[in-house]
């Protein structure tokens, strides 16, 4: 794979390791001034918001995976604080599972919610959750419009902007020798503002958006997109959606478009083999981003997830993306609120900085038990997680993050692109 990062929002997407720096400020949450001494014995209840049904609930088995292992990495330390989940639904911006969800989180007492998966839909409860004085925490919002959100200072996420993915993804489009680009794009805020800086990135390389018609969440017919489309002759196409790519697909195969000249985005990239769906035809030589490390390289932590999750009885995980950004999430929040020596969601957001490294001088770690060892013995831990470094702006933004770019075989599945 090739991991990019950049180092200004202005330049150009280089190979290697730098900083993704997203300018911007937010108020010390009311009550949080200063240094508060860790406590023993605290009890942190974590709600999720995750897809367990809608048009990204391919997402929740990762992502839910990620969370309970790390809470049961946390209790397994005996660190001085239990985490105790409840689980939920967020579903999506059609069947509203969020709005009986997010209100029976809020009521079971939870410090944090980890969700959505998707921006539109965390943008659909943000200000619920903050206005209770609850932090909300993603591990898969990509949206720009999260940095400068009013969120009390409550909003963190363990994704990084679309400001990235979508450079590095029309930088690559451009790379291949692509010209003339369609694309079809989720009518929401994830998938017109990827899409937006993807076409920015593309233009910016010599190239031309022949057409990029919108559909909405819980529409089932795509044929007016995918006509639209074709009729302007692009040499290639961008999937800026969720699952309703798996419909996309075989109507632009059944047209006659060319399989290995699609593109996919973190909110489609699957491995459509495994998970036996039928695209018509194949989409070998197709390539796709993921924001965070290659899964290549996790291996490690995938496996043990694996072996985790399925111990507990569930079926076997076909997908990891996001899982390690969930469980990174539910860790921050435990070390934050260790920290803090409070359970309190202000609280645990004033030290979420500083447990991640982008505040104070703390001492690097990477585990629950070893960051806890040092909060406990009087000093500051830097977490860096599975995922990556994190480091939180003062938006709760990462400010480094790597995009893993991925290529389909024969089996409609991805691994890894190196070329």
């Amino acid at each position: 794979m090739r991991a990019f990062t950049k180092t200004t929002l202005g330049g150009i997407a280089l190979v290697g390791s730098a900083a993704l720096v997203l300018s911007g400020c937010t108020a010390t949450a009311p009550g949080t001034e200063g240094t508060t001494a860790p406590a023993g014995d605290l009890t942190l209840k974590i709600g999720t918001a995750l897809p367990v049904t809608g048009n990204l609930a391919f997402l929740g088995p990762p992502e839910i995976a990620g969370t309970e292992y790390a809470a049961s990495d946390i209790n397994a330390a005996a660190a001085g604080i239990t985490v105790e989940l409840v689980q939920g639904d967020s579903g999506d911006t059609d069947n509203k599972a969020y709005e009986t969800e997010v209100p029976r989180l809020l009521g079971e007492g939870v410090s944090a919610i980890i969700g959505a998966a998707s921006s539109g839909t965390s943008l659909q409860f943000i200000d619920q959750v903050v206005g209770a004085d609850v932090i909300q925490f993603s591990p898969a919002n990509t949206s720009a419009a999260f940095s400068t959100y009013d969120d009390k200072g409550l909003y963190f996420r363990t994704a990084p902007s679309d400001v990235l993915q979508g450079e590095v993804l029309g930088n690559l489009i451009a790379e291949d020798g692509v010209q003339k680009l369609g694309m079809i794009v989720l009518n929401d805020s994830y998938g017109v503002g990827l899409a937006g800086f993807v076409k920015e990135a593309f233009e910016a390389a010599g190239g031309e958006v022949v057409a990029e018609p919108t559909y909405n969440t819980g529409d089932t017919s795509f044929d007016a997109q995918v006509s639209e489309v074709l009729a302007a002759a692009p040499d290639a196409i961008a999937l800026i959606t969720f699952e309703e790519v798996s419909t996309i697909v075989p109507a632009l195969l059944s047209a006659g478009f060319d399989g290995s000249k699609l593109y996919f985005v973190d909110g489609n990239l699957a491995n459509f083999g495994t998970q036996g769906k039928d695209l018509g035809g194949s989409i070998a030589g197709s390539k796709g981003t993921l924001p965070g490390l290659s899964i290549d390289t996790i291996t490690s932590f995938t496996d043990s997830l694996q072996e985790f999750w399925t111990g507990a009885g569930n079926d076997e995980l076909e997908d990891f993306s996001y899982a390690a950004e969930a469980y990174d999430a539910v860790t921050l929040i435990a070390l934050a609120s260790l920290a803090a020596g409070s359970t309190e969601g202000p609280a645990i957001a004033a030290k979420l900085q500083e447990v991640s490294g982008g505040s104070g001088d703390g001492e690097k770690c990477t585990t629950f038990a070893d960051c806890a060892a040092i909060i406990n013995g009087g000093g500051v831990a830097d977490y860096d997680g599975i995922s990556g470094p994190i480091t939180f702006d003062e938006v709760g933004d990462p400010t480094e993050a790597s995009i893993g770019i991925y290529q389909y075989g024969d089996d409609n599945n991805y691994s890894a692109y190196n070329g």
